[in-house]
């Protein structure tokens, strides 16, 4: 079974060649709205499909529940960029002028 990672769909830098060539001009705030967006769009659909389920239109549990831990990995996954964002913000305003 294949997960689909948010990174995976962002083009981040894997090392080859013709990769590294796209990921130019993608500037580190383009990569924050774009994983932020990708993970807004996860939780929408897991939603989604929650509900239906909920009101019977979707009998595949399978389908919800990978639907929900998609959405969860992605927003634990945002939350922790956040964190390392605020604590290097953190360090470098403890840092001595």
């Amino acid at each position: 079974m294949k997960v689909n990672f948010p990174t995976q769909q962002l083009n981040i830098n894997t090392g080859t060649k013709n990769e590294v060539s796209k990921t130019k001009g993608l500037s580190f705030m383009d990569f924050l709205n774009n994983a932020l967006q990708e993970t807004n769009k996860l939780q929408l659909e897991s939603e989604q499909l929650n509900e239906a389920f909920a009101m019977g239109k979707n009998d595949n549990l399978h389908q919800v529940m990978i639907a929900a831990e998609k959405a969860d990995i992605a927003l634990q996954f945002t939350i922790q960029i956040r964190n390392k964002i605020l604590e290097a913000y953190q360090e470098i305003m403890r840092m001595p002028v």
